[in-house]
């Protein structure tokens, strides 16, 4: 009887233990990071106008202008998706993103290590960075009961500067995980280190062989009416001394494969208020692509080096490029390509370093995914080239 009642021991302790180890490997589903917030965005004032950021340490990059024969200069731009890396700070022991840093022997630089040759090639990347870069911190207390509350160390703005970032979006459910302290600490940790950002309340200049580029950065929920009256006032306020306006959303559903209604028509008032170009992310889901008025609409891009899921179900993404031919401050003509890619180097667990396919079968799921879902909005692109025409 004594042996029996050890053994029972024995086995219940071996159950408990791994029921902690469970708990601490445990995935972070998309449903569960990325429910609508529980707080909602500062309303912004009435007949508010972004100002551009503090500038930089250094100044910020301008390439010598390239020529063309007929005088014009082509602009290379990249967009890519959410950009999450780090820990969860209400998560015990270490992170997935920590485990993994430390297979790669702490070499923050493995996230881009597959990429960045394609976004060194370019005039100008721009990442939606999803998250807070701080050494200490401090949870508010509307934010304690929430899950998942993302943070890295300032350190890891070295990924960034080394894959040939340019520009972070920072207007998104996590930038304020960390209250206005993580806000501000995000923004000097990127200005530190030479990327430019942007947020709902600071455009982002950039200039690049001579044409200035402004990027405005927003994120929606359930305020698309106030935005229907605030975005278009900030673009043509941005148009008046860029040559080129970006603007970037953060909205749509999660786990959709197409826009919704909502999203469409401020896509299409964004783009009648003067926008060259939407760039959308959070649905963790590609969205097909659509031309309106001659400017392109990227739904979504999905995710990219995504550190809050090591098993997602669905890792495809796509590197969206596109070349402005500009002549004196005037756009002659613009193109683009995508680059299919796995969110991941592994097929089997998420390592957060996004690859391009190189399988052909891969390459046309990703396409025919977004030709297939593009009978949700009128105006969506057929084909979606590889290369540039």
């Amino acid at each position: 009887m004594r042996k029996i009642t050890w053994i029972l021991l024995a086995l219940l302790l071996m159950l408990l233990c791994s029921a902690v180890m469970a708990e601490e490997e445990s995935d972070i589903t998309y449903n569960e990071m990325y429910n609508t917030p529980t707080v909602a965005p500062t309303a912004t004032p009435e007949g508010y106008t972004p100002t551009p950021e503090p500038p930089p340490a250094t100044p910020v990059p301008t390439a010598t202008p390239r020529y063309e024969a007929d005088g014009s200069v082509v602009i290379t731009l990249t967009a890519v998706g959410d950009v999450t890396i780090g820990r969860n700070a209400q998560h015990k022991g270490s992170s997935i993103f920590e485990k993994e840093l430390a297979r790669q022997d702490d070499d923050i630089n493995f996230i881009f290590r597959n990429v960045k040759d394609i976004l060194a090639e370019d005039d100008v990347t721009i990442i939606n960075f999803e998250g807070v870069l701080a050494e200490e911190y401090s949870i508010p207390s509307k934010k304690r009961e929430n899950s998942y509350l993302f943070i890295g160390e300032p350190s890891y703005a070295e990924a960034l500067v080394n894959g040939s970032v340019e520009i972070a979006t920072i207007e998104n459910n996590h930038i304020d995980d960390f209250g206005d302290a993580g806000r501000k600490d995000t923004q000097e940790t990127l200005t530190a280190n030479g990327i430019t950002w942007a947020d709902e309340y600071n455009m982002a200049s950039y200039e690049t062989q001579g044409v200035k580029i402004a990027v405005l950065s927003y994120k929606t929920f359930d305020y698309y009416d106030t935005l229907h009256n605030k975005v278009p006032r900030e673009v043509a306020a941005a148009k008046e001394t860029h040559d080129l306006v970006i603007v970037c959303y953060h909205w749509g559903d999660e786990l959709d494969y197409y826009p919704n209604s909502r999203q469409q028509k401020l896509a299409h008032v964004t783009i009648d208020a003067g926008a060259d170009l939407i760039i959308g992310h959070h649905s963790h889901r590609i969205n097909p692509i659509e031309e309106y008025n001659g400017k392109y609409i990227v739904y979504s891009v999905g995710n990219f080096s995504f550190a809050g899921n090591n098993k997602p179900s669905d890792m495809s993404t796509f590197i969206f490029q596109t070349r402005f031919r500009m002549k004196d401050g005037e756009i002659m003509g613009n193109s683009f390509r995508i680059i299919p890619c796995r969110i991941s180097s592994k097929t089997d667990y998420n390592d957060f370093a996004p690859t391009p396919y190189t399988e052909q079968l891969r390459i046309d799921n990703v396409i025919n995914t977004m030709v297939k879902n593009g009978k949700y909005i009128d105006n969506a692109v057929t084909e979606y080239p590889l290369d540039w025409e």
